[in-house]
């Protein structure tokens, strides 16, 4: 099996071959060790593994129509394409789409095919990253889904309606999950410590509740860093007099590191991009500081940042302070200028600013009116008196500044709001009429 020779392939087989056989392996990490192979001991998603969801029931009627599992790492996605595989007694096919070309997965396709018509048994294929697949390697799949003559499960961090094409969404049923909580990590930590066959139970570990509280804290909702960070802890720290391993805050702080899922490109980027603007829109600056400060620690460009704030001043602030675009314009070049990490105190004072003006989408809405008669009704002609050199055009400034002629439109696209200083147009056009 090609799978042997690839990163993690012998420790993804010897797990696989473990829980099949019940044979603990002492090489195998901790956080495959201690994976469940049975439903009830699966920890999180209760929010479509719960009672009458529709995951349940598609697993508890035995009859498992494709699936997509999206979400971020180490929150169950293989955990339970291995759960599945027991619960169904059908061979479990795990195959990861960065290192599988479409040669192996048509050999996969092949034998589950024949097996199905030898034996009437299907092959679960859980590919994992199923996002790397390009548009051709996707449609391979398609037939055998038609056929059933496999169980498919692909397995991804990414929004599958962004990634995947639509012929595999629509035969699949898209399961979101989401990251754990600290309480559902803490209750997977407490179960490894005390499982003496696959876990650390054999150990004599005196773990802090200060110290599993950080792990889970820091862990952002993955199971796998939280058991590899408890592992790593645990083994590496050297036991007293007694024999235990005092396994406290001081060593939590030690062993874990912090790291920032952002996929600069997919759904993550776009979705904390939005909570972003929506916070500066909602007046919020705390919560945009802290969108802000999340994006920037994961490596997001700032310009890309600053561009954004220059369109929500415009869009989303307006007329009620036009000296908002100015500014954010003048972020958006510092931030060329100074660079990280100083560009941050830069975006940082324009982030609370926007937030604390006041706003208004008139313009925007102006626009979209004008926009929506050009592109729906019949285009108006410029009027004779508008064209260049027309001897029949009324010069305002000649009549104090302004005068009333035809400009071509009669429909009002422009409602200004009583907000900031947009209240001061909605006067200026108003007196025009007195």
């Amino acid at each position: 099996w090609k799978i042997w020779s690839r990163p993690y392939g012998q420790i993804m087989l010897t797990a696989l071959f473990g829980l099949i056989y019940k044979m603990p392996n002492q090489d195998v990490p901790l956080p495959v060790k201690i994976r469940p192979v049975v439903l009830k001991d699966f920890v999180g998603q209760n929010h479509i593994l719960g009672e009458g969801k529709l995951l349940k029931r598609v697993i508890v009627s035995k009859r498992i129509p494709p699936l997509i599992f999206w979400g971020p790492a180490g929150c169950g996605k293989t955990t339970l394409g291995f759960i599945l595989a027991h619960y169904i007694d059908a061979e479990f096919t795990y195959i990861n789409a960065a290192f599988s070309p479409i040669k192996e997965v048509k050999r996969i396709l092949a034998e589950g095919r024949k097996k199905f018509k030898q034996t009437g048994k299907k092959i679960i294929l859980f590919i994992d990253e199923i996002h790397r697949f390009n548009k051709i390697q996707q449609e391979i799949l398609v037939p055998d889904m038609e056929q059933t003559t496999m169980i498919f499960i692909g397995a991804t961090i990414y929004n599958p309606r962004y990634y995947f094409i639509p012929s595999l969404v629509s035969r699949s049923i898209i399961a979101q999950f989401k990251p754990l909580t600290n309480e559902e990590i803490i209750l997977i930590l407490k179960r490894a410590l005390k499982d003496a066959q696959r876990g650390l139970g054999n150990l004599d570990i005196r773990v802090t509740n200060k110290a599993l509280d950080y792990i889970a804290m820091n862990s952002s909702g993955d199971a796998r860093k939280a058991l590899a960070s408890l592992e790593i802890g645990a083994l590496t720290t050297p036991p007293d007099k007694e024999g235990r391993i005092i396994f406290n805050l001081a060593v939590a702080k030690e062993i874990i590191q912090k790291n920032i899922f952002y996929d600069k490109n997919g759904s993550y980027h776009y979705d904390t991009i939005s909570a972003f603007i929506k916070s500066i829109r909602g007046s919020d600056p705390d919560s945009a500081l802290y969108w802000l400060a999340k994006m920037l620690e994961a490596g997001e460009d700032p310009r890309f940042i600053a561009r954004r704030l220059v369109i929500l001043s415009s869009e989303d602030i307006g007329n009620a302070n036009p000296f908002a675009l100015v500014l954010a314009t003048n972020c958006f070049k510092a931030v060329e200028f100074v660079g990280m990490p100083e560009a941050s105190l830069i975006l940082a004072q324009i982030v609370i600013y926007l937030s604390g003006s006041p706003k208004s989408n008139s313009s925007y809405k102006a626009y979209e009116r004008a926009v929506s008669d050009v592109k729906t009704q019949d285009l108006k002609e410029v009027p004779f008196h508008l064209k260049t050199h027309s001897p029949h055009y009324k010069y305002p400034h000649d009549s104090g500044g302004y005068l009333e002629q035809d400009y071509g439109v009669r429909k009002k696209y422009y409602f200004p709001l009583e907000a900031g200083d947009e209240k001061k147009l909605k006067q200026f056009f108003k007196n025009l009429k007195i």
